[in-house]
């Protein structure tokens, strides 16, 4: 495999991750990463590799497709990372439904089947195909695999998975999926190998960025989730709900008269720390703003993640471990600092020092559940999934 490289596109509602991967026997290294705002114009590659950081202006706008934006990217990345012929691109697709339980090849009737879901991920799934197509479009020979968020959830029960709706509905597919599952694929990883007593036992991890979950993890398996049928459901996000009595939404559709439109549009973009707060949906400006709203803000979020992470921990039978992971997660300890603040009676107590550093374990001495922050990387379990295609003569199977 010597020679060949990697890409992986992580797309958000409004931004690209790319992440460029040496494959070697040992499987797929870091190489650099990087991010594109679809949202400023004009566009920026925003590159890191190693300790260099470089934002790379780019020509091309954002239209109906990415054609032009990734030619581009392709085009500045082909002249920088002169490790040989790109083998293949490696995808986040954030549903997969009940089709896909694991990485798949992307053939015309895997791209349909992406599309088909799109009504359920409104926000991330038309920006994977866009990236998928483009692909398609500029390299029609190279080989792409889609990585599905919802397949790490896949070993959940159907007891789990379940609404308390006629049963025909489940069968035909409405079900609780979950999301963010290749975060959680790579915190359970990371957890083994850090803490492998800890990883064994009963942990809930918290995925807290713009979208945001908590998982219920036994030995590194997910046995429950905060996520339900749509990326919707759950704790609140930066502008998405959260879990909604759906006598809300009728009452917004009957007696407000709001369209079907103005409604999803409401619960996807203007709700959330936006909704509450009316300021940002940022949690950072909100810590730095002295508005009692914004306070209100944090304070829900922070309470509605304890809520959800004792709910799981009845999944579970127990609470060994809580682990924060992603951007809010990972970086931000006034926001880890109010969750376990509800969680006291727990027995769990935070050391304030551990925790203000963002150290990889931040719980007392005295504390009954472990506190750990672990870093996530998508990008390395998309890149792994994606290599796992290839054997050691670069065929794919």
């Amino acid at each position: 495999m010597s020679g060949r490289i990697l890409l992986t596109f992580n797309p958000g509602s409004s931004t690209i991750k790319l992440g460029l991967f040496a494959m070697e026997a040992g499987g797929p290294r870091r190489l650099g990463k990087g991010v594109i705002d679809l949202r400023h114009a004009p566009l920026t590659l925003h590159i890191v590799e190693g300790p260099t950081v470089a934002e790379i202006p780019l020509a091309a706008t954002v239209n109906d497709d990415l054609h032009d934006v990734i030619d581009e990217t392709l085009d500045w990345l082909a002249g920088h990372f002169p490790v040989g012929s790109l083998a293949a691109v490696g995808h986040r697709v954030v549903h997969g439904g009940d089709r896909f339980a694991g990485p798949e090849a992307i053939d015309d009737g895997t791209l349909a089947a992406i599309e088909a879901l799109v009504p359920l991920a409104p926000l991330h799934q038309p920006q994977s195909i866009r990236l998928i197509r483009a692909i398609r479009h500029l390299r029609p020979n190279l080989p792409q695999i889609a990585s599905f968020d919802t397949a790490f959830h896949r070993s959940q029960s159907d007891l789990v998975r379940r609404f308390a709706l006629p049963r025909v509905l489940f069968d035909e597919g409405v079900k609780r999926y979950g999301f963010h599952g290749l975060s959680y694929k790579s915190v359970a990883s990371r957890l083994r190998q850090s803490a492998p007593a800890l990883a064994e036992g009963r942990v809930v991890a918290a995925h807290l960025g713009s979208g945001a979950s908590l998982c219920a993890l036994e030995a590194g398996v997910s046995r429950d989730t905060s996520m339900g049928f749509s990326t919707l459901d759950g704790i609140p996000m930066a502008t998405r709900c959260g879990t909604l009595d759906p006598g809300v939404v009728i009452h917004l559709l009957r007696e407000r008269g709001l369209s079907m439109e103005a409604v999803e549009d409401m619960l996807y973009r203007h709700s959330g720390l936006l909704g509450v707060s009316g300021i940002s949906a940022d949690s950072r400006d909100l810590i730095d703003s002295e508005e009692p709203e914004a306070r209100e803000a944090l304070d829900l979020f922070a309470f509605r993640i304890a809520r959800e992470a004792v709910s799981l921990a009845n999944t579970l039978g127990g609470l060994d471990t809580i682990v924060f992971t992603a951007g809010i997660g990972e970086h931000q300890p006034e926001i880890r600092e109010r969750v376990c603040r509800h969680l006291a009676w727990l027995g769990l107590a935070l050391d304030p020092a551990a925790n203000a550093r963002n150290a990889a374990r931040i719980d007392a001495a005295a504390s009954r559940i472990a506190v750990l922050v672990v870093p996530t990387d998508e990008e390395q379990v998309i890149a792994e999934e994606t290599s796992s295609f290839f054997q050691p003569g670069d065929i794919l199977r």
